[in-house]
């Protein structure tokens, strides 16, 4: 930890081994809010509105971050292609952190209709820049229905998970149309940082299954 703490000097002194972003490099306050808004935000994109320089100091200085988070068990993910950096929670690993804590079965349930939504598009080719995926809560509602013959969670409470996975950069929600009583949906990249593939299969098994408990339908971020 030390280590960083001299690698975290070195960036705001401009003395930094590995290269330097273009322009001013970031001040002690930016490389500080960086950190904090990577691990509390999860995904963070060029076009995430009201973070300033963020994305720019991270995939700058991506190495430190690297290194930095590994420390903290988290991997870094960056993709270019989708203008994303955010941060993998290893699979199946036991967790001790307040951000990442377990899912509810019904936030679980919408992000895996989230992740099923986003992986068909892919198929499909129907994506747009960035890697995102333009739909609809009547299409997200009808994907859960189909993929776990279960009811989901009513709209008031469909709009309350959607709004959490905003904050962590999932999904954008749009304005509800009060004719057709949906709200448009963007799905971005960052959905299939939080459910991995090697967390899909396991994740659509446990919600067909019939009878599960709130308990064992809690799930982890991934």
């Amino acid at each position: 930890m030390n280590n960083m703490i001299a690698e975290f000097g070195e960036i705001i002194d401009g003395e930094w081994p590995d290269g330097a972003i273009q322009g001013r490099r970031p001040t002690q306050e930016e490389l500080t809010r960086a950190l904090q808004v990577l691990l509390t935000r999860q995904c963070v994109y060029s076009s995430t509105p009201g973070l300033g320089r963020t994305y720019d100091i991270i995939r700058a200085y991506s190495t430190f971050f690297e290194r930095y988070f590994g420390t903290l068990g988290y991997r870094l993910v960056v993709s270019p292609r989708d203008q994303m950096v955010a941060l993998s929670v290893p699979v199946g690993e036991t967790r001790y952190d307040a951000v990442y804590e377990r899912l509810r079965k019904d936030e679980t349930i919408v992000l895996l209709g989230l992740r099923l939504l986003w992986e068909e598009a892919l198929g499909t080719q129907d994506v747009g820049e960035g890697g995102t995926v333009e739909t609809t809560t009547g299409e997200l509602v009808d994907r859960i229905k189909t993929a776990t013959q279960a009811d989901p969670p009513d709209e008031a409470r469909l709009l309350d998970i959607l709004r959490m996975y905003q904050r962590q950069g999932a999904v954008r929600v749009g304005q509800r149309d009060r004719i057709e009583k949906v709200s448009p949906l963007t799905i971005l990249p960052g959905v299939s940082v939080m459910v991995p593939d090697s967390y899909l299969e396991e994740l659509l098994l446990w919600a067909a299954a019939p009878g599960a408990s709130q308990d064992e339908a809690e799930a982890q971020v991934a």
